[in-house]
């Protein structure tokens, strides 16, 4: 069951703020910090070598750079709610491609999704809590495989992409690591 938008989620027992005393994300710019006394500038463009954009759901499971054998540089990275091609990850992928040179783009959404249970009464729900009718839609899902081909019809329908010869999309498995290629045509 989802919980509410205006209740947050509690922190793990083990969380940094509960060691520490600060704030998960006074841990984060203590990391930073520490990588940043490291840090040497790679040098790099921010044309990915690799020419690819990976369109992916921001769930925490999934790490895209590992599970694609990928490295800083070789790809751009954007994540959503679902992975879904929605107009922003339009606006997203044009600008990756019209001025940073990327030509392929693969699509990965992921099992156990917590898009499959959420429908377009959260949405409603959102707006009777806080006054305020939100301007997107939720793009909840039931079906994975079909979510997968749409985000690819989304894609290689856009008039913004001059590339779309090279979509493909995939479904993570959470559980095996494995991708599952999804065909564009059912």
């Amino acid at each position: 069951m989802p919980i509410p938008a205006s209740q947050p989620l509690p922190p793990p027992d083990d969380s940094a703020a509960a060691r520490t005393g600060g704030t998960v994300t006074d841990r984060l710019i203590e990391a930073n910090e520490s990588y940043a006394a490291a840090f040497t500038d790679p040098g790099m463009d921010a044309r990915p070598v690799l020419k690819v954009a990976v369109v992916a759901c921001m769930d925490a499971r999934l790490d895209l750079h590992a599970a694609l054998g990928l490295e800083l540089g070789d790809c751009h990275t954007i994540r959503n709610a679902g992975g879904v091609v929605t107009d922003d990850i339009i606006r997203s992928l044009t600008i990756s491609q019209r001025a940073l040179g990327t030509r392929s783009i693969v699509l990965i959404h992921h099992t156990d999704c917590g898009l499959l249970s959420l429908t377009e009464d959260f949405r409603h729900d959102l707006a009777a809590e806080v006054g305020q009718r939100p301007t997107w839609a939720v793009e909840a899902f039931k079906d994975l495989d079909e979510d997968v081909r749409q985000s690819m019809q989304r894609v290689r329908t856009s008039p913004f992409l001059p590339h779309t010869d090279d979509v493909r999309g995939f479904v993570f498995d959470v559980t095996t690591g494995l991708l599952r290629e999804i065909s564009p045509q059912r």
